[in-house]
């Protein structure tokens, strides 16, 4: 089993890897040793109260982060023995939680001396854990907070609040679950550790490749078809992934390099597969981290989310696969020779088994089941699925194979009667055959290797998760969202439609320094209620604010995903971001619908639902976007069969804008202008045909 204790060589995840020796190979098994845990605790193999759970894993997180980061480039022995440092101090705060758990029940609101020294030290780690990972951006905007809680009630009405000690905010942020280890770290410590564990896994047993295959085969010959394989390929793994930068950096190394060598533009080719790849957030059914924290935090089902993103990820992903026809016939750019493509039949035929797990997902998911079930369960028959696949290799005919996999088959299947137990009963067993061939030892090698990846890519959620607590915790403690709110209600008031303009931008440019699920949170705690107040429905507004907190990572000037992308495209992650925007033009004109009309991301009313029932009034409302994002996309791109002038481009624009409202007259006039749009274009269309 030697190879198996050697981690494989340091790959690049977020600007983190393992470095080499024998740091290298412990930081590489503690990762291992958190996701067993994290497994073991989501499928109750080891009961623990909710506390302690996520106590541990912010000491995880801690003890991964800092030794990662001070390691991850050329530093001084100062700073690596002050990460040493943090990494311990922080270890011994989840430890204090946990065997003082329930003395600091018992003494709540009454801290000791001790109890103030180690809330200090993980404020102290978390806001340090953050800096190193993600910059200067996000613990600035938690420290304000911080502040505000220590020194608001020096500040002017209405902005101040009666003042609190600083043994009573440390409590508050440190213990119990209003700060540190609030919602979002609750989130991480179960649904999106195992999600991230889930997609780590699929990637690892070949599903970006099956996806890739899928997509080259049925759209690869087409028209502009390098950059729909980028589309569709990207969409299917946000379907398992939920990580926008991550897709740039898995699926982009493929489908950038291609799209250029097809004829595209390099910014063009960074900016389909940045949109892309953060579209992959808002895809069902696994969606990205925040949509577990919205369901949490708005306390309803898992799949009332996937509900009201279904339709809205769709229009996404149509806007983007129209836009890139448009640009491949402005630029003449063919499809790819259709004999050198795979079969995407016998990819599925392949790889059919890998569509397992994600489709008993789904199945889980629907069937109204926790997503943390379903989570386990996917992990589970994806490992099943791995070991398995490598056992009937071994098996000497296909009579032996074939009862291997249906007996396999029956024995999973019983874990809806008896539970996950069955499962894991079926891996163990599974795991000790390995155990025993060459073979399968080195798929136990690579069952290694996914635990440690999940871990590492899990670091930057968990770390952000961890110090947005302290704003939430400010949030609950002095109630300073209420200002906020009051200011977008007042607005609101007279002008909706200038309340959501201001929260999108509050939205992007918070997303300009931090991650998606930060800017989330803040953003919800802040607008949600004030758009509730307002009448948007409550699902409603916080979509409104998941989406734009996704659209910041490719808005200038930072655009994370872009700069991600610059690398592989050679382009300069400024013009890949301005070339982003256009491709995701659904992305800004869906939350503004879906405000005027909720049917759209299938929530009840509206007058429009009133007037003609809710599911007339949701084709409409499909329809009507989907012609709003055509006119757009010809109005970006300027081709639509052949080139287009500026009247005609400014007039399709005026159309897409008009659709989207929903006040009186703007659609009659949206129609009215789309079809004189149309008319231009089949009159220029002759007059080009004739020349």
């Amino acid at each position: 089993m030697s190879d198996i204790a050697t981690p494989p060589e340091p790959a690049e995840s977020h600007g983190v890897s393992f470095p080499e020796g024998a740091l290298g190979r412990t930081l590489f098994w503690v990762a291992v040793v958190f996701s067993l845990f994290q497994i073991a605790t989501a499928a109750h193999l080891i009961d623990m109260a909710s506390q302690i759970v996520r106590a541990i894993h912010v000491g995880f997180l801690m003890a991964l982060t800092f030794p990662l980061m001070a390691y991850a480039r050329p530093r001084g022995p100062a700073v690596k023995a002050l990460a040493w440092g943090l990494a311990v101090a922080a270890v011994l705060v989840a430890v204090y939680q946990w065997v003082e758990y329930k003395d600091l029940i018992l003494r709540a609101g009454r801290p000791t001396d001790l109890d103030i020294i180690m809330g200090v030290v993980a404020l102290v780690t978390v806001f340090a854990a953050a800096y190193w990972m993600m910059g200067i951006a996000l613990p600035i905007i938690a420290g304000a907070f911080l502040l505000y809680c220590l020194f608001g009630q020096h500040l002017p009405y209405p902005l101040d609040h009666r003042g609190y000690d600083f043994e009573q905010v440390i409590d508050h942020m440190a213990y119990g679950t209003e700060g540190i280890y609030g919602i979002p770290i609750y989130v991480s410590s179960t649904y999106i550790f195992l999600f991230i564990l889930f997609g780590s896994f699929l990637e690892r047993a070949g599903m970006i490749q099956l996806f890739t295959d899928v997509s080259m085969g049925l759209f690869g010959h087409r028209q502009g078809g390098a950059a729909k394989v980028s589309v569709v390929s990207s969409g299917l793994m946000g379907t398992i992934s939920g990580s926008g930068v991550a897709n740039v950096v898995t699926t982009g190394q493929f489908t950038i390099p291609l799209m250029k060598r097809f004829g595209y533009r390099a910014a063009f080719a960074g900016g389909v597969e940045s949109t892309a790849s953060m579209g992959g957030q808002i895809m069902p059914p696994v969606m990205g981290a925040v949509a577990f924290i919205m369901a949490e935090t708005l306390d309803v089902p898992y799949v009332e989310v996937v509900k009201a993103a279904l339709v809205p990820a769709i229009l996404y992903f149509a806007s983007a696969f129209w836009i890139v026809h448009l640009e491949a016939g402005k630029h003449a750019l063919r499809g790819l020779p259709k004999e050198g493509l795979p079969s995407p039949l016998k990819a599925i035929k392949d790889g059919w088994m890998l569509l397992v797990p994600l489709g008993v997902l789904v199945y889980l998911l629907f069937g109204g089941y926790t997503p943390l079930f379903a989570g386990t369960v996917g992990l589970g028959l994806t490992v099943l699925l791995i070991l398995g696949g490598t056992i009937v290799l071994g098996l000497p005919s296909t009579v032996f194979r074939t009862v291997f996999w249906i007996g396999l088959g029956l024995v999973t299947a019983a874990f809806l009667q008896f539970g996950t137990n069955v499962l894991f009963a079926a891996i163990v067993a599974l795991l000790i055959w390995c155990a025993l061939s060459k073979g399968g030892r080195e798929t136990l090698g690579l069952i290694r290797d996914s635990l440690a990846e999940g871990a590492r890519t899990a670091l930057p959620v968990g770390v952000a998760c961890a110090l947005v607590g302290v704003i939430i915790g400010t949030m609950t403690l002095t109630g300073a969202a209420n200002t906020f709110g009051q200011f977008i209600v007042a607005i609101g008031q007279e002008n909706l439609f200038l309340s959501l303009v201001l929260t999108m931008v509050t939205c992007i440019f918070l997303g300009m320094g931090i991650p998606t699920i930060p800017n989330y949170i803040i953003t919800s705690s802040i607008a949600g209620p004030a758009l509730l107040d307002l009448g948007v429905p409550l699902i409603v507004s916080h979509m409104f604010v998941f989406y734009f907190g996704i659209l910041a990572d490719l808005t200038p000037p930072v655009a994370l995903a872009c700069f991600a992308a610059a690398p592989i495209a050679k382009a300069n992650g400024l013009r890949i971001s301005m070339e982003a925007i256009k491709v995701a033009a659904a992305g800004f004109v869906i939350p503004f619908m879906a405000v005027y009309t909720p049917v759209l991301m299938l929530q009840p009313g509206g007058p429009l639902a009133e007037a003609i029932g809710f599911w007339p009034a949701v084709a409409y409302v499909v329809f009507k976007t989907v012609g709003s994002i055509a006119l757009w996309g010809v109005a970006v791109i300027g081709w639509c069969g052949h080139p287009l002038g500026w009247p005609v481009r400014l007039l399709a624009m005026g159309a897409a804008f008009t659709l989207i409202a929903s006040v009186p007259m703007t659609d009659e006039i949206g129609f009215a202008l789309a079809a004189a749009t149309a008319g231009l274009i089949w009159l220029t269309g002759k007059r080009v045909a004739r020349a």
